[in-house]
C-alpha cells in the first residue's frame, strides 16, 4: 500500500499527533464528507492532545513523585478531617499559579505525603513543573553537594519548579547548616513559586523545629503567611487497610 505524500511530510514534521489522525480519517468512510476545515481541526486537535500528553509524562517523571496518586482517587469517607471542597479547590491549582503555599500535617498513616503527590500529579497535569523530596533526604543531599562544589547549582534547580514538595519534615531540630538551607529554599520560592510541606508537627511547634530564633522568625513568616493548611486527625489509615490490599489509598 502506498504512502500518502502528506502522512509522510507530517511524519517529516514530526507532527506525529496529525499523522495517527491522518492515517484513521483516511480509514473511516463517514470522515469522507468532511469539509477541509473540519479535517484540519481534528489533525490539530489529536496534535495538541499527544503533546500535551508528552509534556505531562515528562513533568512527570521530572517530579520523581514517590506515590502514583492522583485527585481522583481521594477517599473523603475516611475520618480523618479532609474538607471535599477545600481540597477540590486545591486540586484546581489556582494556589500555584497565585504563588501561595500548602502545610499538610497530622499523625502518621493519615495520608499526607498521598495528598501531596495527588496534588502534585495534578500540577503536572496543568502543565507546571514539579519537583518532590523528602526533608532529610533533601538536607542531606545539600550537605553533600556543598562539600563537592554544587551547592549553588542545586539551589537553583530546586528554586525554578513552580510546585516543590517538602515531605516529612521532623521532629528533629535543625541543626545550623540545615536552618541555612531551608532558609535558602523558602526565601528563594517566596512570593515567586509554591510549597507543599508535610508534617507530623504541628505548625505552632515548628518554630521549636528550626532551633534558631532569628532565622524561625525568616522561615516561618514566608512560609505560614497566606498559605492553606490542612491539619489532619484520627486513626491511621493503614491500620484499617485490609492485608490483601497493595495499592495505598488515602
Amino acid at each position: 500500500m502506498l504512502t500518502h505524500p502528506t502522512l509522510d511530510l507530517l511524519q517529516s514534521l514530526n507532527l506525529q499527533g496529525m499523522a495517527t489522525a491522518f492515517r484513521d480519517l483516511q480509514a473511516q468512510p463517514e470522515a469522507q464528507s468532511l469539509e477541509h476545515a473540519e479535517w484540519l481541526a481534528l489533525l490539530l486537535e489529536h496534535e495538541a492532545t499527544l503533546r500535551r500528553q508528552k509534556r505531562f509524562e515528562a513533568r512527570a517523571r521530572a517530579a520523581r513523585l514517590r506515590h502514583a496518586a492522583s485527585v481522583e482517587d481521594v477517599d473523603y469517607r475516611a475520618a480523618r478531617g479532609l474538607d471535599r471542597a477545600m481540597f477540590l479547590k486545591l486540586a484546581a491549582c489556582d494556589w500555584i499559579r497565585a504563588r501561595h503555599n500548602l502545610l499538610i500535617t497530622g499523625p502518621c498513616g493519615l495520608g499526607k505525603s498521598w495528598l501531596a503527590c495527588a496534588l502534585g500529579h495534578k500540577a503536572c497535569r496543568e502543565d507546571l513543573s514539579v519537583a518532590y523530596h523528602r526533608v532529610p533526604r533533601l538536607l542531606a543531599a545539600l550537605a553533600l553537594a556543598r562539600g563537592v562544589g554544587r551547592y549553588s547549582r542545586m539551589l537553583r534547580s530546586i528554586a525554578r519548579v513552580d510546585l516543590l514538595i517538602l515531605d516529612d519534615w521532623g521532629p528533629e531540630t535543625l541543626n545550623a547548616e540545615q536552618r541555612r538551607d531551608l532558609l535558602e529554599i523558602v526565601e528563594d520560592r517566596h512570593e515567586t513559586r509554591s510549597i507543599i510541606l508535610t508534617s507530623q508537627i504541628p505548625v505552632d511547634r515548628w518554630y521549636d523545629m528550626i532551633g534558631d530564633p532569628t532565622i524561625a522568625d525568616a522561615i516561618l513568616d514566608r512560609l505560614v503567611h497566606s498559605a492553606y493548611r490542612i491539619e489532619l486527625q484520627g486513626e491511621s489509615l493503614r491500620k484499617k487497610r485490609s492485608p490483601e490490599s497493595v495499592a495505598p489509598t488515602a
